[in-house]
C-alpha cells in the first residue's frame, strides 16, 4: 500500500525519506522490466497527460512523454509559439483550458520562478483535481531531475538495491554553475536527505557563500523539515579541494540565458579552473562517476574525451534512467 502523499510535485524540500524511497523503488521497478515485457503498462490507460513547456526542453519534454505513453496514458503538449499565449493568454488561462480537456497531470516548465507552485494553488483553490508537477521553474527547482540523478548515483552505488540508504555517508562534488541551477538546488535536498554531504565548488560569482546554509531552514511556506538528520553542504572554491574526498562529481552548464551580467569573462579559463576533465580527476583518491544534467557544452564544463567515456561519465545512464523515474513520478500523483 503506497503512503503517497503529494497531489502536486512542486521541489524536493517536502519530500520525506520515505517518499525518496517509494520513488526509487518504483523507478527501479520499471527500469529493471524484463524486455520479454510489453512496452506499454495499462497503468494509466483513461490518463490524460498534458506537457506545457514554455521553455525550450529536449530531454526533460521527451522522457515525460515516454514515459506517460509507457504508462499507456494519452498525451497532449504545448506548443507556445502556436498558442494563445502570444495573444496575451495567461499561463492559469492556458493550464485551465488543458484541466476543461480533461487533463489529469500537468507537467509544466517557466521561467518564472514558482510559477507551477503558484498554478498548483489556483488549481486547488478552483476546486480542480488536476496534478501539477514542475519540470523546471526559474532558478527555483528541477523535482524530477533531482529525483533521476539520485537514482542514478543510488544505481551506480548499489545496482542490487538502488535505494536513498546507498548515499548515506557519501560525499558528492556539485561543481560549476549552482546560483542558477535549480538542478543544484533539488539535488541539494536530494542528497543531504538521504545523509550525503554535499561539496559545492565554484567561483564566488557563481557561488555566493550563502548557499552554505541553503537546507538548514525550511522555505518560505512549509513549517517543518520532514528530515530529522540531513547531510551537511561545505563549500570550495578549489576543484582538487572538492574532488580528493569526493565519491561521485556532477558538473553543470554555464547558463548564460539566466546571467543577468557577465559572470564569466574567460570560457577557456573557467574550463582549466572548474572543468571535468581526465586530468582533473586525477585529485581524487579513487575513481569516482560524473554526471552531468545536460546539455553539455563540450570543453567547457567537461571534456568532450570525458563525456565519451563510459567507464568513467553517467550522463547517458540519466538521460536512460529518466524515462523510469518520470513513470514513477506520473503513477504515484495518479494513483
Amino acid at each position: 500500500m503506497s503512503n503517497w502523499q503529494h497531489q502536486h510535485v512542486i521541489d524536493l524540500a517536502s519530500f520525506s525519506l520515505e517518499d525518496f524511497q517509494e520513488v526509487l523503488s518504483l523507478a527501479h521497478r520499471f527500469r529493471e522490466m524484463p524486455s520479454t515485457s510489453p512496452r506499454k503498462l495499462p497503468a494509466l490507460q483513461g490518463h490524460l497527460v498534458a506537457t506545457l513547456f514554455f521553455e525550450p526542453s529536449t530531454r526533460t519534454r521527451s522522457s515525460f512523454e515516454l514515459a506517460a505513453k509507457s504508462l499507456s496514458a494519452d498525451v497532449q503538449s504545448f506548443a507556445p509559439a502556436s498558442s494563445s499565449i502570444g495573444k496575451g493568454e495567461s499561463l492559469l488561462d492556458t493550464a485551465l483550458t488543458y484541466v476543461a480537456m480533461g487533463a489529469d497531470v500537468l507537467v509544466v516548465r517557466h521561467k518564472s520562478t514558482n510559477a507551477a507552485a503558484q498554478l498548483a494553488f489556483d488549481l486547488d483553490k478552483f476546486g480542480e483535481k488536476t496534478s501539477v508537477l514542475n519540470a523546471g521553474d526559474g532558478l527555483h527547482s528541477h523535482p524530477s531531475q533531482g529525483l533521476l540523478d539520485l537514482y542514478t548515483l543510488a544505481r551506480h552505488f548499489n545496482p542490487e538495491q538502488p535505494e536513498p540508504e546507498a548515499l548515506n555517508g557519501k560525499k558528492i562534488a556539485i561543481v560549476g554553475d549552482i546560483l542558477h541551477s535549480r538542478v543544484a538546488r533539488s539535488n541539494l535536498w536530494a542528497l543531504t536527505a538521504c545523509g550525503a554531504d554535499v561539496i559545492l565548488c565554484g567561483p564566488p560569482t557563481l557561488l555566493p557563500n550563502e548557499f552554505k546554509d541553503f537546507v538548514d531552514a525550511p522555505p518560505p511556506g512549509q513549517k517543518k523539515d520532514p528530515i530529522l538528520k540531513r547531510g551537511r553542504i561545505y563549500l570550495t572554491r578549489q576543484l582538487s579541494e572538492a574532488l580528493i574526498e569526493a565519491d561521485a562529481v556532477m558538473t553543470l552548464r554555464l547558463q548564460h540565458e539566466r546571467m543577468r551580467e557577465n559572470l564569466i569573462s574567460n570560457l577557456h579559463r573557467y574550463h582549466k579552473d572548474y572543468g571535468i576533465t581526465h586530468e582533473s580527476l586525477k585529485s581524487c583518491k579513487k575513481p569516482i562517476p560524473v554526471l552531468h544534467p545536460g546539455p553539455v557544452n563540450r570543453g567547457v564544463e567537461m571534456s568532450g574525451k570525458l563525456l565519451n567515456d563510459r567507464s568513467i561519465s553517467l550522463v547517458e545512464e540519466q538521460v536512460r534512467n529518466g524515462i523510469p523515474t518520470r513513470m514513477a513520478l506520473l503513477y504515484l500523483i495518479t494513483s
